[in-house]
């Protein structure tokens, strides 16, 4: 990739972000071009990888291009540099490297707007400098604690090895799964120590959340906490249920209409179960990322790929014959950009 283009293109998912929230960040930037998925951000952050650019799709030199690109970019928009830390969810809360050679500075910048009240950044940086959750892995496969040389349901890195609750010091500490979000906060707020439990999905490849440890007394101090005011919650509850309800179907009809902007041949109908699909909540589809939210043309065309991929092609059944993966897009390429052409009212000749 060229320097030109790399630079548009930095600028193009750094513009996603600046409207999504007012700030700019290198990560933002990085997944954004599709280097790094959030999974690998979230092993980097969890202290499980060296350096960012261990899990990246490019080298580290390409990824200070990047970071060069983006000042060049954030420079010219009239940005305010904010130097923020990064500091890993591993016990000794070490400093997290981006690339293994070289200054970190560069990436660690925030891009902020100059629309984003002092207060609000003040309130970045501080949440940004707070030192992030402690992260207990709940494994999958075997494992041995690099210290005492036994095993457990649960692990925790330190110096980049694994090691069990006992020799960590946080085998006191009781587990509270998912599903309470009163209850866990509470039990967090009340707790000296605590730590986030996660698990690798291999299916959706990210660590997903699934509880928390904490000490047993703020355990039953945050029971008591919710049994007070259950009544309370259940009714916010439903009003913030009805609020996202609304906030989604105003999104996806916003989507819709950005579709049949697109691609003017496209049936209405079609427009609005290509958004519907697209914008589910909690999906992790396109449709939910950053740059759909903003109405980004790329990510709305990658919305139509997808439903143009299994409705119009014979991409579902290739991979029931066992074709793999990349091989099956490579061959109904074709198809979808004549299809991508049709919707858009041509037709190739």
């Amino acid at each position: 990739m060229s320097r030109p283009n790399l630079a548009r293109r930095v600028a193009d998912a750094a513009e996603i972000a600046l409207t999504t929230r007012k700030y700019v960040t290198f990560i933002d930037v990085v997944t954004g071009l599709r280097w790094l998925h959030s999974r690998h951000v979230d092993t980097w952050r969890q202290g499980r990888s060296a350096t960012l650019g261990e899990l990246a799709a490019v080298d580290d030199a390409r990824l200070a291009d990047a970071a060069a690109a983006l000042r060049a970019w954030a420079l010219s928009r009239g940005l305010r540099p904010v130097e923020t830390p990064y500091l890993s969810g591993s016990r000794e809360r070490r400093e997290l490297r981006f690339t293994s050679t070289g200054e970190q500075d560069a990436f660690r910048v925030h891009w902020i707007s100059p629309d984003l009240s002092d207060a609000r950044v003040k309130q970045l940086t501080e949440r940004q400098s707070k030192a992030p959750d402690l992260v207990v892995v709940a494994p999958l496969e075997a494992w041995t604690c690099a210290t005492c040389r036994d095993t457990g349901p649960y692990l925790i890195m330190e110096d980049d090895r694994p090691h069990c609750l006992s020799c960590a010091d946080l085998d006191h500490l009781v587990f509270l799964p998912s599903g309470n979000a009163a209850l866990s906060r509470r039990a967090k707020k009340e707790s000296v120590l605590s730590a986030v439990v996660v698990q690798y999905n291999r299916r959706r490849k990210v660590y997903q959340r699934q509880g928390v440890l904490v000490e047993e007394a703020a355990l039953a101090r945050a029971e008591e906490q919710c049994l007070g005011d259950e009544e309370v919650r259940l009714r916010r509850r439903d009003r913030d249920r009805e609020r996202r309800a609304e906030q989604d179907l105003d999104f996806q009809a916003r989507m819709a209409a950005e579709i049949m902007r697109l691609f003017p041949a496209c049936p209405p109908e079609r427009a609005e179960s290509v958004a519907a699909h697209a914008a589910q909540r909690g999906s992790g589809r396109v449709g939910r990322t950053a740059a759909a939210k903003a109405l980004d043309e790329n990510a709305i065309t990658l919305a139509v790929v997808a439903s143009i991929r299994h409705l119009d092609t014979g991409y579902d059944r290739m991979l029931m014959d066992g074709v793999p993966r990349m091989a099956a897009r490579d061959r109904i390429r074709p198809a979808i950009e004549a299809k991508l052409s049709e919707l858009r009212g041509r037709r190739d000749t």
